[in-house]
């Protein structure tokens, strides 16, 4: 048992001793491993270190090299800024001796030799000044008017009318010639009641079944129409039932009036309007305009508005509402001999009517100032309307009036020979005298006659003025 322990004692001695062994050893190797790396380490930071300060000495070379080339240039620089100067300052002296010696052989102080110099640029180029400004005025003009040329037409091409004309007087037709008989009366009782009853006049011809109603107001020539047709159906004429049938007859027209002003304003999208404008729009029906129907105007003028405000990017609805109202003023009856612009707009003034419409209207004849663009709008527009071949039927009388107002106003400008109206008078021809009137003065004189023809001429769609300038030298060689 002994042995056996001692046995065992020595195993777990050796055991232990081999342990400690393998452990100095493990521990010995991983230090090392430990020196190798920080031995490896050392060398790589010492080799980075080595490089870090080659590119410092480097850069540091290259420092040098650029501030040298830096400092050899910056000396090239001053010098050449003092040679430039020195170059300068010879030239300001020679100038000086250049100028001296100029003056002294022509005889001229700076200031003289300077205002020659500048007349001599004048007399040479004032030409070709007053030749280039003319070319880009007249560009500039030319590229207005087309523009407005074009919109003009884009709005027109969408406007779609029919040429109607209407006269001064309408036919009623009769069942038989004894109707003319009972027409007139016994001693012309009835005739001279109707005609008293309603303003018209009957004229009685020997032209079988009808009778001529005739009357400038065309309202009481449409109730004298009407009551004159129902006394024809019921047969019975009275000076009694014809007062009474004069008097259903105008009702009838204050209603059939307001039923077209109604309608003319739904046609055109407007909301409705008060009962009077209505009532006066419709009655434009009944009216002409050198045989245009008012209403129909007023209807195509409020359409050329509101496309021409559309084109140019203004609210169409006052435009619109300005070109249906535009002739109201014709309407009024109380109106005695004044303008129906104004006329017109002091009624719609009144009603409260949208202050743009009102100067619209009141400024379409340009008795007044426009103060929106709706007023030129309303100019152009109704110039078109009544402009358009076929729209109105203007007399002998009126055209040569015409004609031979632009000619007076033309002649009258002091320079001018002669002065023709051609195409109905939408065209004046002035000639004037070349020996006063020059090129320049030319175009101011054809400014001031066209400014002179719009302010004493009232006329529908424009006037084009042209003014001839020529001169002519002649020579015969014998």
């Amino acid at each position: 048992m002994p042995a056996a322990a001692d046995q065992s004692f020595i195993a777990a001695v050796t055991f232990s001793c081999g342990a400690i062994a393998a452990y100095a050893i493990a521990k010995w190797h991983e230090n090392s491993r430990g020196a190798l790396r920080e031995a490896k380490l050392r060398a790589e930071v010492e080799l980075a270190r080595r490089e870090a300060a080659l590119e410092a000495a480097e850069l540091r070379a290259e420092a040098e090299d650029e501030k040298r080339l830096a400092d050899r240039l910056a000396s090239e620089a001053v010098d050449r800024t003092k040679a430039t100067e020195a170059l300068h300052a010879e030239a300001a002296r020679e100038r000086a001796r250049l100028t001296s010696e100029l003056q002294r052989v022509a005889g001229l102080t700076a200031e003289q030799a300077r205002a020659l110099t500048i007349e001599t640029l004048r007399r040479e180029l004032g030409e070709e000044v007053r030749r280039l400004r003319h070319e880009l005025l007249d560009q500039t003009e030319q590229e207005v008017a087309d523009e407005a040329r074009r919109k003009l037409l884009s709005a027109m091409q969408r406007l779609t009318t029919q040429t109607t004309q209407d006269a001064t007087s309408v036919l009623v037709f009769l069942p038989n010639e004894e109707m003319k008989g009972r027409i007139v009366g016994r001693e012309g009782r009835n005739i001279r009641t109707f005609e008293q009853t309603t303003g018209a006049t009957l004229l009685i011809d020997d032209t079988p079944g009808q009778v001529l109603v005739s009357c400038f107001d065309p309202v009481r020539r449409e109730v004298a129409r009407i009551a004159l047709e129902r006394i024809v159906k019921d047969g019975r004429i009275t000076p009694t039932l014809i007062e009474d049938n004069v008097r259903t007859a105008a009702d009838e027209v204050v209603k059939q009036a307001r039923r077209l002003g109604r309608d003319a304003a739904r046609g055109l999208g407007l909301p409705p309007m008060d009962e009077a404008v209505e009532e006066l729009l419709g009655r434009l029906h009944f009216r002409l305009s050198a045989n245009q129907n008012t209403l129909a105007h007023s209807v195509e003028v409020a359409q050329l508005c509101a496309m021409l405000a559309a084109e140019i990017g203004i609210d169409p609805i006052p435009a619109k509402r300005a070109g249906l109202l535009h002739d109201l003023g014709k309407a009024i009856e109380a109106e005695a001999g004044g303008s129906h612009a104004l006329a017109g707009a002091a009624l719609l003034r009144r009603l409260g009517e949208d202050p743009r419409v009102v100067n619209a209207v009141a400024a379409h004849h340009r008795e007044v100032e426009a103060e929106s663009l709706y007023a030129p709008l309303v100019i152009i527009a109704d110039g078109a309307s009544g402009s358009r071949p076929g729209a109105r039927a203007s007399t002998l009388e009126s055209f040569v009036q015409r004609a031979r107002g632009l000619e007076e106003i033309a002649r009258s400008f002091d320079g001018v020979q002669e002065a023709f109206a051609f195409q109905s008078g939408r065209e004046l021809r002035v000639i004037v005298d070349p020996g006063k009137v020059d090129e320049t003065a030319a175009a101011e004189l054809t400014r001031r006659i066209r400014l002179s023809v719009e302010e004493k001429l009232s006329y529908p769609g424009t006037v084009k003025i042209m003014l001839i300038r020529e001169q002519r030298f002649t020579e015969e060689a014998r």
